[in-house]
């Protein structure tokens, strides 16, 4: 999705907006004065605010899946192929904290294209699972419940943003010290 100027500004500043009021709290008289503008000229950018919504939730989205998929091209061996899809995806939540809290919170707001985003959501999931069961069958691990695995991974990377300040702890120290949690609790006390 290519945004041009003034849509990559209305978009910076949705974000905020919609962080701070929530997206149902937000209207786009909210967003157009935040911009400085009236609110009809905001229409000859956008459609509606749920395209808005649209653009970070589809958006970041494509981020996950692009990265998973370098994670997946990687030759390497199945415990560094799952720290490698750790740091990937952490990198997206954390690079774009904002973005990830909406993405996270807010995509139940779509209308028009919320089966889509479902079914793009059910996509990623599948293809994490499939990637952690394969680690886990070359490693020769027990995997009990991949669906459940995957999803207490992707929830706990999709929020990690809530544990820490902006300020205060290094990206590479807050993947540090997820991977390391959830590789201890994966795998025991090896790692």
């Amino acid at each position: 999705m290519e945004l041009k100027e003034k849509q990559k500004k209305i978009l910076d500043v949705a974000v905020e907006l919609f962080k701070e009021k929530g997206y149902m709290g937000s209207s786009v008289r909210d967003l157009a004065t935040k911009l400085n503008i009236k609110a009809a000229s905001l229409y000859a950018h956008i459609r509606s605010k749920e395209e808005i919504l649209e653009w970070i939730c589809f958006g970041i989205a494509q981020d996950f899946f692009e990265k998973l998929q370098e994670v997946k091209n990687t030759p390497i061996n199945p415990k560094e192929k799952l720290n490698l899809f750790l740091d990937k995806h952490l990198s997206v939540v954390l690079q774009n904290r904002d973005v990830t809290h909406i993405y996270s919170n807010e995509w139940k707001h779509l209308e028009e294209r919320l089966p889509e985003f479902v079914e793009l959501r059910k996509n990623y999931q599948q293809e994490v699972e499939s990637l952690i069961s394969e680690i886990y069958k070359a490693e020769n691990w027990e995997l009990k419940s991949p669906s459940f695995t995957t999803r207490f991974i992707l929830h706990t990377l999709n929020n990690s943003y809530f544990w820490f300040k902006r300020s205060s702890d290094s990206t590479d120290e807050i993947t540090d010290e997820i991977r390391n949690k959830i590789l201890f609790g994966l795998l025991g006390n090896q790692k």
